[in-house]
C-alpha cells in the first residue's frame, strides 16, 4: 500500500547531549572540520590534541582554542582529563592508535575505516569491550538526520522487499593526496568505497557471492573497482569507486513496492525521495551540507550513548562495522590488493 507521509527525524539537538571532553589523535584535514562542527554546533569539548609532531599539535591548539597539545600519541592517550580519544591518523594507524587509547582506558571514536581489514576490527571491538569502554567508527552518514528517516522507512518495510542497492562514489584529487600513496593503504576502498558499501551492508547485510573489476593507477594503487553481490533471496548489489573525477555520489535502494533515491552525495545532509509505482513521490528535504554541518551529529549520538552507559553507538554497530570490512577484504582477495605493511593478523602490534 502507497504510504501517505514520511516519518519525521527522531535526532535531537546536538547541543542537548551530555559534554564530554575530546582528545583528537592526529590533527589533520577531518580533525579540522570535526573540531569546527563540534564547536559550531554542540557543547562537546576539544580538551586536547596529540600528534608525532608537537608543533602539530601547537598548531592545531592555537587555531582552535585547544587548551592542551602533546608530541605523541601515547601521551595524549593518557592525558587524565580526557573522556574520549578520537582517532583520526591516516588509516594505517587506525588499529594502533585505538589500542592505546583503549589500553588507557579511554573510550574511542575511530574515523572510518574502523581498521584496514576485518581483523583489525575485531581486534578493536574486542579490546574495547575487555576494557568496558565505548567504541565505534565514524561513520558519520549514519548519524545523519535524513539517515533516521531512512532507517524507519526500510524497518517499517514500507519499500516491500529489497531487491537491489546501487551506489557509487568518485573524487578528484590533487596528485600529491594521500590516496595515491601505497604506504598509507592508498587507493579508493577505504577512503571513498567504504560509504556505498556501508550502504549495502546496512540495507542487504552480508553477501553470498561477489565478483569484482579493478583499475591500476600509475601511483601504485588501485585507481578503480566495481563490485556486484548477490544476497540470500535473490537481492543484487552494485558498487563502483574511483580517484578519476567527482561523481553524483548517487544512491538508490529498489524494492517491490517503492524506490528510494537518495540525492547525491547520498553520505552527506541532504534530502532523498521514495516513489511508489502509482507514481506518488514523497520527498524528505533537508539542507544540503557537507563534514560542517554533519560531523556533529556523531559526536552527540556518542556523548549520549557513553552517558546512557552504552559500549557503542546504535547508528553504527561495531558488527557493522565488521561486515563492511568483511565484504572490503572479499573485495580485495578478488582484486589481489594488499596493502603495505599490513598486519597478518590484528594483534600483530607495530
Amino acid at each position: 500500500m502507497t504510504a501517505t507521509a514520511l516519518p519525521s527525524s527522531r535526532v535531537p539537538d546536538s547541543r542537548d547531549a551530555p559534554v564530554l571532553r575530546w582528545g583528537i589523535m592526529g590533527p589533520g584535514w577531518i580533525a579540522e572540520r570535526f573540531t569546527e562542527s563540534l564547536q559550531a554546533h554542540t557543547g562537546q569539548v576539544i580538551g586536547a590534541v596529540g600528534s608525532r609532531s608537537l608543533n602539530r599539535s601547537k598548531a592545531f591548539a592555537d587555531t582552535f582554542n585547544v587548551p592542551a597539545a602533546y608530541g605523541s600519541y601515547e601521551e595524549l592517550a593518557a592525558a587524565p582529563d580526557i573522556d574520549i580519544v578520537y582517532v583520526c591518523t591516516p588509516h594505517t594507524g587506525h588499529h594502533a592508535a585505538a589500542l592505546l587509547a583503549i589500553e588507557a582506558g579511554k573510550h574511542v571514536l575511530v574515523e572510518k575505516p574502523l581498521g584496514l581489514n576485518a581483523d583489525q576490527a575485531r581486534d578493536i571491538a574486542g579490546r574495547a569491550e575487555a576494557a568496558g569502554v565505548f567504541a565505534a567508527e565514524a561513520m558519520w552518514t549514519f548519524f545523519l538526520p535524513k539517515f533516521d528517516v531512512i532507517r524507519q522507512i526500510l524497518d517499517a518495510g514500507t519499500l516491500g522487499t529489497i531487491t537491489t542497492v546501487v551506489a557509487e562514489y568518485g573524487e578528484h584529487f590533487d596528485p600529491s593526496h594521500r590516496i595515491f600513496n601505497p604506504d598509507l593503504a592508498g587507493g579508493p576502498l577505504l577512503d571513498l568505497g567504504t560509504y556505498p558499501l556501508a550502504l549495502v551492508t546496512e540495507v542487504l547485510g552480508s553477501p553470498q557471492q561477489l565478483a569484482a573489476m579493478g583499475q591500476p593507477h600509475q601511483s601504485g594503487v588501485n585507481a578503480q573497482l566495481s563490485a556486484m553481490m548477490t544476497f540470500d533471496g535473490g537481492a543484487q548489489a552494485m558498487v563502483n569507486t574511483h580517484v578519476h573525477n567527482f561523481t553524483p555520489t548517487a544512491a538508490i535502494v529498489v524494492g517491490s513496492e517503492a524506490t528510494l533515491t537518495i540525492d547525491g552525495p547520498f553520505n552527506m545532509p541532504g534530502g532523498f525521495e521514495v516513489r511508489f509505482p502509482d507514481g506518488t513521490r514523497l520527498r524528505h528535504d533537508e539542507p544540503a551540507g557537507g563534514h560542517f554541518e554533519g560531523l556533529h551529529y556523531e559526536a552527540a549520538a556518542v556523548a549520549r550513548a557513553i552517558g546512557a552507559g552504552s559500549r557503542e553507538a546504535s547508528q553504527r554497530t561495531l558488527a557493522a562495522s565488521i561486515r563492511t570490512l568483511e565484504v572490503a577484504d572479499q573485495i580485495r582477495s578478488r582484486l589481489g590488493l594488499v596493502f603495505r605493511g599490513e598486519a597478518t593478523t590484528a594483534a600483530a602490534r607495530h
